[in-house]
This record gives structure tokens, C-alpha cells and sequence, in this order.
């Protein structure tokens, strides 16, 4: 399957997803730009962590339509939906690690389900995209239960970059670090984006990271997006949740410490 690296790498039209009677989104649009690293932000129970998996491909909505690079999912056959899948990466929150395997067995899954190269060469790559992800090169024979949470987030990103994606996905990034490990994995991600070539589509609640690295932010909220612009302009946007969201103390502390740096 030819892909299209011109179109929007992600594109939804009014997707609808339910559980029974529960209705999760409804009339939701939304699209990543080519790129971008966008940050996906709602209330609990919004549907954010719904919404990524629909994405993933994981959950089929209910209605609407999911486009990657111009595609619409539903019309693709299943090899073309595995080549699509083969682009994109996914971090879960807290790594999502195989505990009864090691750093570099758990980075070698992708490329053992997806190509066939040597074993040898599959260490190898595993050991790069170890170093890439800032982890020392002894990590790489550490289980999961040896590593700090920021070393398990690396090590889980690292496993997400296997097979070199176009299309990165973020759960939740940085909970759970130290303010100083957040702002490392932050620049991170920049390095990586810049690198790599990547689009980013992170759902976080942390407002450092979202004041400084991302280009744009989404809002979920009332079962659709509300608005998809940068920083300054999804600030001023006049729903409730909005300003409640970025009005508080926190918010205030993440502008007067990075004066709005990374919003645009």
C-alpha cells in the first residue's frame, strides 16, 4: 500500500462511540496536522483515553469516519490496516512493559511480529533505540521491576520508535515524574519529533508540558471536540471547563514560568 505522507497523518469526521446506551462522542471532528505535536486535554470521563483507541484501531467507532494519511480505515483490507499500523507507535501510561522480560526483549516484540531480520540485527536496533531514548546502555539487560518510573517510560517509548514510526502516540507521558524528569522527557520529545520526523498526538493533564512543547491543544469536552488551536487561542475560548482548566492557580504558575514559550 502506497501512503501519502502529504495528508493529515489523522483525520476524523463526526465519529460516534457508545458503550450500550452511553454515549461517548458524538458528531466528533478532529485531525493532527503533519508534524505537529498536538495535546489532547478533557475532564475525566470526557473519553480521551476512548477516543485513542478508536486511533489505534483498537475500538471501531460506531459512526463516522478515521482517515490516516488520506485513508479511511474502514475501506482498507486487513494487510493495508497492518501496514498502517506498522507507522504508528503508541506509549502507554506507566510503559505498559512485558515484567518476565527484559529492556531490549520488550523493545524486539514489534520487530519480531512485523519483519523478518536476523536476531542479531534485532538487538542491534533494539540497542540504538535505547540510547535514543537518553537510557544507559546497561538498561538494555534490566527487567522492568529494575528501572525507575522515568527509566520505564523511556524504555516504553524506545519500544514505541521499534519500528521507526511516523505517527507517535502519548498516554500520559510524564505523570508520575519529578518535575525535573518531566521537563527532561519533554525535551525528549522534541529531540525525537525533530529527528524522527514524527506527528505527535499526546493526551495529557500536565501544563508544563503542555505551555511547552506543544504546537496546538485539543479540548474534549461535551462528547466532541470544542477547539483545536494554539495555546493562546484555546485559552479564551469561553466554555467553562476551559476556563476553569486554565484559569487556575497551576495554570497561572506554567505561564509566569515559560511567559506562554511553546503555545504557537
Amino acid at each position: 500500500m502506497e501512503i501519502d505522507f502529504s495528508k493529515a497523518p489523522v483525520e476524523v469526521k463526526n465519529l460516534r462511540s457508545q458503550f450500550g446506551d452511553n454515549i461517548v462522542h458524538e458528531s466528533l471532528d478532529f485531525q493532527v496536522g503533519s508534524g505537529e505535536i498536538l495535546g489532547l486535554v478533557g475532564g475525566s470521563g470526557s473519553g480521551k483515553t476512548v477516543l485513542m483507541n478508536t486511533l489505534l484501531g483498537l475500538k471501531e467507532p460506531d459512526g463516522g469516519d478515521v482517515f490516516y494519511f488520506g485513508q479511511n480505515r474502514s475501506s482498507l483490507s486487513y494487510k493495508d490496516r497492518q501496514s498502517l499500523n506498522n507507522i504508528m507507535g503508541v506509549l502507554f501510561q506507566g510503559g505498559a512493559l512485558f515484567s518476565s522480560m527484559t529492556v531490549r526483549q520488550n523493545i524486539m516484540i514489534p520487530l519480531r511480529e512485523h519483519t523478518d531480520l536476523p536476531v542479531p540485527l534485532m538487538r542491534e536496533l533494539a540497542d540504538m533505540k535505547i540510547h535514543m531514548v537518553g537510557l544507559p546502555a546497561h538498561a538494555a539487560t534490566l527487567y522492568p521491576s529494575d528501572l525507575s518510573g522515568g527509566m520505564r517510560k523511556r524504555a516504553g517509548l524506545a519500544r514505541a520508535l521499534a519500528l521507526d514510526p511516523k505517527l507517535l502516540f502519548l498516554d500520559e507521558p510524564t505523570a508520575g515524574l519529578d518535575p525535573i524528569g518531566a521537563s527532561a522527557f519533554d525535551q525528549l520529545i522534541l529531540d525525537l519529533r525533530e529527528a524522527m520526523g514524527l506527528t505527535i498526538l499526546m493526551i495529557t493533564h500536565d501544563l508544563d508540558t503542555l505551555f511547552t512543547i506543544c504546537d496546538r491543544v485539543s479540548v474534549l469536552v461535551d462528547k466532541h471536540i470544542a477547539i483545536t488551536d494554539t495555546l493562546p487561542n484555546v485559552m479564551k475560548h469561553p466554555h467553562p471547563w476551559v476556563q476553569e482548566y486554565f484559569g487556575g492557580p497551576r495554570a497561572r504558575a506554567a505561564i509566569n514560568a515559560g511567559d506562554g514559550a511553546g503555545a504557537s
